[in-house]
């Protein structure tokens, strides 16, 4: 009875596992209604959330999933979350277009017993939400500048560039804080930096100004693959290639670039588009009183992060199957 707190005999339990087990999870139950609401899918990383959450959605069986409109506009977020609270959905998957104007609608969801997981972009109060998924923006600086270090290995004087996204943005600098910080525990800093704005043209018109300003450079890490289209056709049309550049997010076609090995772009960062999917998993879990099996903790963790790992030519094959269509 006590084995668990005495640590006797090799054969008795160390450890009491009172949650749902892996099959109990992938078994069929009740039929769970989940509301969904993101963003408009105007950028591919945001396409590939909304795909996945509906995929993920037609895995199981028990969940039907009602679905809004993609939506930039809080009002209209606003006005979805609020049916799904009058339709009496059994939870909620939302990635909100703007946190903090959603958290009270959230909140409001959550006081009439629906739980809200949150996607990506965090509420401003805790209470908006039962489970909240992340990427790892700060990771993804850090691995980042971890990979470049290790590519310059003793080189003091390497003329590091970094192209952010949306400098107004918290994710942007959170990437340049955890770049700035992974630089600097190997002796080296941002020497160049523009910021863009998560497209093509952006990418490309910021690129084209960084390289006409600094006549070398030994790396790049451009924050966003969808805006690295941009940012390498302006690195073609300049005809650079003394660098080695790394990107952001996981992009298929970064990948592609990756696999082929024909270009600057060695590595990229994941940012991961399964964030939906995974809040979708999540909430039929929540909704049905299940847990993650393979926590010994008998529930659904109220926070997640995801990892930022480096994709290189050696592990891309591992990779590019999860990646997103630009």
């Amino acid at each position: 009875m006590l084995a668990g707190c005495t640590g006797g005999g090799a054969d008795e339990p160390s450890v009491v596992d009172q949650g749902t087990t892996t099959e109990e999870n992938s078994a069929s139950g009740d039929t769970v209604v989940i509301g969904w609401s993101g963003p408009a899918a105007d950028h591919g990383w945001l396409g590939a959330i909304n795909s996945g959450a509906l995929a993920a959605a037609e895995s199981f069986p028990d969940v039907d999933l009602r679905v809004a409109e993609g939506t930039n506009d809080v009002n209209a977020q606003i006005a979805a979350v609020e049916t799904f609270i009058n339709d009496r959905v059994d939870a909620i998957v939302l990635l909100p277009s703007d946190g903090a104007a959603l958290t009270e609608v959230s909140i409001k969801a959550m006081e009439a017993g629906i739980p809200v997981i949150n996607v990506d972009r965090e509420f401003s109060s805790p209470f908006a939400a039962r489970t909240t998924i992340l990427g790892d923006n700060y990771g993804m600086g850090v691995s980042a500048g971890t990979y470049i270090c290790e590519q310059l290995g003793d080189t003091p004087d390497a003329v590091v560039a970094e192209i952010a996204g949306i400098d107004s943005l918290p994710l942007t600098q959170d990437r340049s804080e955890g770049f700035a910080d992974a630089l600097d525990d190997c002796g080296l800093e941002v020497s160049a930096r523009v910021a863009a704005d998560f497209t093509v043209q952006g990418g490309e018109a910021v690129t084209s100004q960084l390289l006409a300003a600094n006549p070398k450079i030994d790396a790049i890490w451009n924050h966003d693959d969808d805006q690295g289209i941009g940012v390498l056709a302006a690195i073609d049309a300049a005809g650079r290639d003394e660098f080695f550049m790394v990107g952001g997010a996981g992009s298929k076609n970064a990948m592609e670039a990756i696999q082929a090995d024909d270009s600057v772009l060695k590595a990229t960062i994941i940012y991961p588009s399964t964030q939906a999917a995974d809040g979708i998993a999540f909430a039929r879990l929540i909704a049905q009183g299940k847990t993650v099996s393979d926590l010994i903790t008998p529930s659904v963790p109220n926070r997640v992060v995801l990892d930022a790992p480096v994709v290189t030519k050696d592990n891309v094959e591992d990779y590019i199957d999860l990646s997103f269509e630009s």
